[in-house]
């Protein structure tokens, strides 16, 4: 603080960072480098959010500006400008938080979060709430503050196909990206993508795309696959667009595996849920691979991401490096310190106008067995902390041991040390009307507005296809695999083992042929809407 005072003294107005109040926890490297990354992109965020309050201001904007954190949560400007480095990773931050949210309009308390756009593809979990970790890196550069555990790969829409040296087909991590884009965009591109694979395979109606604001070229599409994979693999263009298609989808199931089995979670278990542009196309290959039998498609797939945002609470994390054994804990300096930065959440959220009773706090200690390095999150109740329940703390680390690396020292009784505290304060915001459809009960087939040939991947062949108008079915509307439905920001690709039924908030509930009993959720709300 006394060199904190002497800077602003000397450069008045300089930006500037204090570790100790940005994170106070140990690990000398991993605080510099977080203070050194949000002191770099401070003064740009800072000079952004003046201009959008002075905009705002002279539009007469009465509502309520909040800011996306990478950790799911929003906050006010004020924070933001003096933790900058809260958003570096804020974009996709919004993503599992509606993911979430249409898992739960189904019943469940989990979901796996995909979202595949023109470039990229990410993919994180929620049990109850989405996943956080501590730290991560940005271009290389350590960042030791609360993000969601969201997993990003090279594969989009844009992803460019190529042989490497091998003579093995790959897809991306180059993108084409939207300018000049795809061969089929005939806006120079002449390299082919997953885009242009998509539309050999009939999955992508040239003539509608973005709800027919752009055509796109067949021709261009297989002259480019044929000059860059067909020709030099000895592959029709039909089978080297297939290719393409399985490498893709190959690539994103491992991407989602580095977030479930990687974490000690079976996706199958959990529904999978597709967004951003491409990724309905490809969802139904994606959990072939994965033997996932659950997928959701919200209406608002393409833009998830914002939709997120708006489902997001105000959230601030506080940690406090806290080094002592569990067998010799002094219980009343941890109470005191739990107290004090509960403390601090209440202060803050009092600040930003959250009443009393729309406050939550989690608690959580960073645990581990003496001798490690890296430690282990095990959320404890303020309970156990009053009741001194060490026991109950040693069950929580081995418990999240085991289901992170396979084992625990439970049986060997390893002495168990805590290294940080970290407090969760969270202030239930007023969330968006999300419109209901009323039960329809009649056939699909009022919203099918073609037939084409299409490539079904379980038949490894073409078929006819029924082609559907996503904005004409409505709640309850069944349609049976393969099948298209077409949608003006994205399509939804049926392949022959999947059906599907539109929910109450108008999503595409997809489950495996045979397995009625994953929809119990969308009949569900039918028979409480009958009650009703």
């Amino acid at each position: 603080a006394a060199a904190a005072a002497l800077v602003e003294e000397a450069m008045p107005g300089t930006y500037l960072t204090v570790s100790s109040t940005l994170l106070p926890s140990i690990r000398f490297y991993d605080r510099l480098s977080t203070t050194a990354l949000n002191s770099y992109v401070g003064p740009k965020l800072n000079h952004y959010l003046e201009q959008l309050v002075a905009r705002l201001r002279d539009a007469e904007f009465r509502g309520l500006l909040l800011i996306m954190q990478s950790n799911g949560g929003v906050m006010a400007p004020e924070i933001a400008r003096s933790k900058a480095a809260l958003t570096l990773l804020s974009g996709p931050a919004g993503g599992p938080v509606a993911g979430l949210f249409y898992a739960k309009a189904l019943g469940r308390n989990t979901a796996i979060t995909t979202d595949m756009g023109g470039t990229s593809f990410e993919a994180s979990v929620a049990v109850d709430a989405p996943i956080l970790v501590n730290d991560g890196e940005i271009a290389r550069h350590k960042i030791a503050l609360p993000m969601l555990d969201i997993h990003t790969i090279g594969a989009g829409g844009g992803s460019i196909g190529w042989i490497d040296p091998g003579g093995m087909l790959r897809m991306g991590p180059q993108s084409a990206g939207a300018d000049p884009g795809p061969a089929c965009y005939m806006k120079g591109g002449t390299l082919p993508t997953g885009t242009d694979a998509n539309l050999v395979l009939g999955y992508l109606d040239p003539a509608y795309f973005a709800g027919g604001r752009m055509r796109l070229s067949v021709d261009a599409a297989k002259d480019a696959i044929a000059r860059r994979i067909a020709g030099p693999m000895g592959l029709s263009i039909e089978d080297a667009a297939a290719g393409m298609f399985r490498v893709v989808c190959n690539n994103m199931a491992q991407g989602v595996r580095e977030v479930t089995i990687k974490r000690g979670y079976d996706p199958r278990e959990f529904p999978f849920i597709a967004a951003g542009g491409a990724g309905p196309i490809h969802s139904c290959q994606i959990c072939n691979e994965l033997e996932i039998p659950l997928q959701i498609v919200p209406r608002e797939s393409s833009v998830l991401c914002a939709m997120g945002m708006l489902l997001s609470n105000l959230q601030h994390d506080f940690v406090r490096t806290f080094v002592a054994g569990l067998a010799t804990l002094d219980w009343a300096r941890l109470a005191a310190l739990v107290d004090d930065m509960t403390g601090e959440g209440e202060r803050q959220l009092a600040a930003e106008r959250i009443p009393a009773h729309r406050r939550a706090y989690t608690v959580k200690l960073d645990c581990r067995y003496v001798k490690q390095y890296h430690e282990v999150s095990v959320e404890v109740p303020r309970e156990t902390i009053r009741a001194r329940d060490g026991a109950a703390v040693a069950q929580g680390l081995h418990r999240e041991h085991n289901r992170l690396y396979g084992y625990s020292l439970e049986h060997e009784k390893a002495p168990i040390e805590i290294i940080n505290v970290r407090v969760q304060a969270v202030g239930s915001t007023d969330k968006p009307r999300h419109p209901e459809d009323e039960w329809s009960g009649a056939n699909a087939a009022s919203a099918q507005k073609s037939r084409r040939n299409a490539y079904v991947p379980e038949d490894n062949a073409f078929r006819p296809v029924p082609v559907y108008d996503g904005h004409s079915l409505h709640f309850g509307q069944r349609i049976v695999g393969p099948a298209i439905i077409e949608e003006v920001t994205t399509a939804v690709v049926l392949t022959g083992s999947w059906d599907a039924i539109v929910d109450k908030f108008g999503s595409f509930v997809l489950h495996r042929k045979g397995r009625e009993d994953l929809i119990e959720g969308v009949l569900a709300a039918r028979k409480q809407e009958v009650t009703t």
